[in-house]
């Protein structure tokens, strides 16, 4: 087993476009630039921001290289969490900024005022608010009596 010791991850996003994609996450997120590489031709390769403390890095697609946005492979698997002090707020502000609703904000049975957004690229992010502490065994009843089974994929 190796002995890594992880802090934080950097998240890399591949997008159509990383200039309106960088505008896009500052604009929705708050997020803010620290760096650009652009290219000879012009082109931006990738934009690197801040969102909180975290990294977020946004490139162009390169085929070839297998670097391919959400809707060219059919949409993504993954969901971004972030932490926001006002979901609502947040929310409506990327709703503003072109958002589409992945799934409408509601009061989460684990704790969480949460809603998941798709941003103009595919990327689907979840904005979670910490409303109140949730016993473990409270949030195992409630998860068993959701997925009892009767839902199918």
């Amino acid at each position: 087993m190796y002995g890594l010791l992880v802090t934080q991850i950097a998240i890399h996003l591949v997008v159509t476009d990383p200039d309106q994609a960088a505008t896009w996450y500052a604009d929705a997120l708050g997020a803010r630039e620290t760096s650009r590489l652009t290219l000879p031709d012009g082109r931006t390769l990738t934009v690197e921001l801040l969102l909180g403390d975290t990294a977020l890095a946004v490139a162009g697609e390169l085929p070839d290289l297998g670097m391919r946005a959400p809707a060219a492979l059919g949409g993504t698997s993954a969901a971004l969490h972030v932490r926001v002090p006002d979901v609502d707020a947040a929310w409506a502000r990327a709703m503003e900024a072109g958002a589409t609703v992945f799934e409408p904000v509601h009061d989460a049975f684990w704790g969480d005022r949460t809603g998941q957004l798709l941003d103009p690229f595919g990327h689907r992010w979840a904005l979670d608010q910490h409303v109140r502490d949730v016993p473990q065994e409270e949030i195992a009843a409630r998860a068993a009596e959701l997925f009892d089974g009767s839902v199918t994929a």
